[in-house]
């Protein structure tokens, strides 16, 4: 591994549909679109109604967002699991819509192959596995194929972690990123999440957060999601009152720290934060055409 050794230069990841996003120079920003009746923080909002969740997926375009991120199922710790054919029934009319009405990147929030891959054909750009490829076999592969962005969640859920929560973000991803080299998925279309809030407790997520430079060493792009998470809303003073600044706080920590790209449910919040630490950073840089 031969590391980052600058995090905030431009590298191009890239995607489906010979589409491609510069990471580094500037911050961005994945909007969550939870299609879900049970999702932790706002499920229920677009459950089985697509133009609601479309017309959603729009504004958060609007206020800033570089991907939409598009999940059928919720991840929150108790959540009962639906099967593949209702997922897919939930996001893939969505992600069509959104294709056909916006630029703005798509990702479908999945760790299932058949549901990435018809997600994929329908017009999505990124597969974001919160497994890390690591529970469908296929993954790795419907992802090579179409040749899409794909990130690689940490998870310590289902398997004994190590107790030093760096050493095991290493154990995991390590292992992530090897099965998609193995199904011939390019460096460049890879990047990793630490996954906060997935089996870890408040101590290991704010020392993870911490640390999360220490990730560099692995040589990907960095997808970082706090947004709203338990650990987060357990440190304030009036609990979810303050959960979307509060989660803006944590962008700009995570940002200093090199993270690429920061996940939330708050677009315009967490964009004037992420532009104020991009500031200091001192990088000016311009899109290129």
């Amino acid at each position: 591994m031969t590391g980052i050794t600058d995090p905030f230069e431009p590298r191009i990841w890239k995607l489906a549909h010979d589409r491609s996003l510069v990471l580094g120079p500037r911050a961005r920003i994945m909007a969550i679109l939870n299609v879900t009746p049970d999702s932790f923080s706002d499920g229920g909002l677009f459950d089985g109604r697509v133009e609601p969740a479309i017309d959603a997926g729009m504004r958060r375009a609007d206020e800033g967002a570089d991907i939409l991120d598009i999940g059928g199922e919720s991840t929150r710790p108790g959540a009962q699991p639906v099967d593949a054919e209702e997922e897919i029934r939930r996001v893939l009319p969505v992600i069509e819509a959104l294709a056909a009405r916006t630029s703005c990147l798509l990702s479908v929030d999945t760790y299932r192959a058949g549901t990435a891959r018809l997600a994929l054909e329908a017009g999505a750009h990124i597969v974001n596995d919160v497994w890390g490829a690591q529970r469908d076999p296929d993954m790795a592969g419907v992802a090579s194929k179409a040749g899409a962005g794909l990130c690689l969640m940490h998870t310590g859920r289902e398997r004994d972690t190590l107790p030093d929560v760096v050493a095991d973000q290493f154990h995991f991803l390590e292992r992530s990123i090897a099965i998609a080299r193995a199904a011939g998925v390019e460096d460049a279309r890879l990047v990793l999440d630490p996954g906060f809030g997935f089996a870890k407790s408040t101590s290991q997520n704010f020392e993870l957060m911490m640390r999360t430079a220490e990730l560099h060493v692995l040589g990907f792009p960095l997808l970082v999601g706090t947004s709203r998470k338990r650990f987060v809303r357990g440190a304030l003073p009036r609990g979810v009152e303050g959960q979307d600044r509060a989660t803006a706080a944590t962008g700009v920590l995570l940002r200093e720290r090199g993270a690429a790209i920061v996940r939330v449910h708050d677009v315009a919040a967490s964009r004037d934060a992420l532009a104020l630490v991009d500031a200091a950073l001192g990088r000016p840089w311009v899109e290129p055409a």
